[in-house]
């Protein structure tokens, strides 16, 4: 997790970046208190968009501006803003319902520390040749509504330093310590929306559908090999079934971007990087094993773990860092499953047209 202070001037584009972390289905959603680095596509040299006008939704009576999902939803292709426009606006919801509840709770952050790191912001960019006003030009954020995601980054931070202590984060290493160990896995997967119950049904039945026909062609490439074949020729022609057949699947049926490259999402950490209900059950895989239908955030997914990487056991120092940022992860998520039972969450039926800026188009 990257530190606010130290990474002042990446803040202009933090809120953009933490919507779009989101929509990157199964990457975890980034957490209120980290800081994205911006990407290379965008830059204050570009000519400023208009700014969208109305309302996303309301939380417990907090408005949610359109412009606020559109610094996020402008990054990515058109195809794929109908999909991400969704997690982006929840990303927000949930993330105004947490500064609401560090709001309740009293968790204040002095008007001289919001000073000073905006002082530091425009140092940083100055000695880099930016200006300040055009940066927050071409983020469409005004000065207020800056100030505003800079305090509510600085009340996490707070929180969690409060919450993350020495004693909890060595006890979390101590009881997991594998998770930070640096394995890697190499993974591929079908996703399928599931919100409704008859999607869930629908995309469950679907997927173990999937699954059972590759078993099954992956039994007869091993039973139609010739001769006498060693274990490890059946091993090896059961895999080869089932990564091309899966690939083929996700190919035709994935709603995720990775569907381009047959559901591969390559290698990634045991944390940080995918939500932890299809990490676990990544992880838990062997290589060429599927898994059965994992639900997250996301839907309904099928994985195929296609390699792995062996890690070396850290030090609780050494992997201190990795520990709070999982701490941070479930803080996060259990703040948002005690208050968003019972939150008002207000939604148009349909985007504003007012803020149909760049066709990000209705719901």
């Amino acid at each position: 997790m990257r530190s606010l202070k130290s990474q002042a001037a990446a803040f202009l584009i933090g809120s953009a970046l933490a919507g779009a972390a989101a929509a990157q289905a199964p990457i975890t959603p980034a957490t209120p208190g980290t800081v994205p680095m911006p990407p290379a596509t965008l830059t204050a040299t570009a000519k400023p968009e208009p700014r969208p006008t109305g309302m996303a939704a309301k939380v417990n009576g907090l408005e949610i501006p359109e412009v606020a999902v559109w610094r996020a939803l402008r990054q990515f292709p058109q195809e794929e803003r109908e999909a991400a426009r969704k997690e982006i606006l929840n990303h927000l919801i949930e993330n105004t319902l947490i500064d609401q509840y560090l709001t309740a709770l009293k968790i204040d952050v002095p008007a001289k520390e919001v000073d000073d790191l905006v002082a530091k912001l425009k140092e940083d960019l100055k000695k880099a040749g930016k200006d300040y006003a055009k940066e927050l030009e071409q983020m469409m954020l005004t000065e207020a509504e800056f100030r505003t995601e800079v305090t509510a980054q600085m009340k996490w931070d707070k929180f969690l330093k409060d919450q993350a202590t020495d004693a909890k984060l060595k006890d979390m290493f101590e009881k997991a310590p594998t998770m930070f160990d640096g394995s890697m896995v190499r993974a591929s997967h079908v996703l399928m929306p599931a919100e409704t119950q008859k999607e869930k049904e629908d995309a469950a039945g679907k997927l173990r559908g999937i699954k059972k026909v590759v078993d099954d062609e992956a039994a007869k490439a091993v039973a139609a090999l010739p001769g006498n074949p060693t274990p490890l020729q059946k091993d090896e022609a059961r895999t080869k079934k089932v990564m091309e057949l899966f690939a083929a699947y996700a190919k035709e049926y994935s709603t995720c971007p990775s569907k381009k490259e047959g559901g591969d999402l390559s290698f990634f950490s045991r944390v940080g990087a995918m939500v932890e209900p299809f990490a676990k059950a990544a992880f838990d895989l062997k290589v060429g094993e599927m898994s059965d239908v994992v639900a997250t955030e996301f839907g309904y997914h099928l994985i195929l773990v296609t390699a792995k990487q062996a890690g070396k056991t850290p030090t609780f120092e050494q992997a201190k860092e990795a520990v709070r940022s999982v701490y941070a992860m479930r803080l996060r998520d259990a703040v948002i499953a005690a208050n968003k039972p019972t939150a008002k969450i207000e939604q148009p039926a349909t985007t504003p047209v007012n803020a149909t800026v760049g066709g990000t188009g209705g719901k």
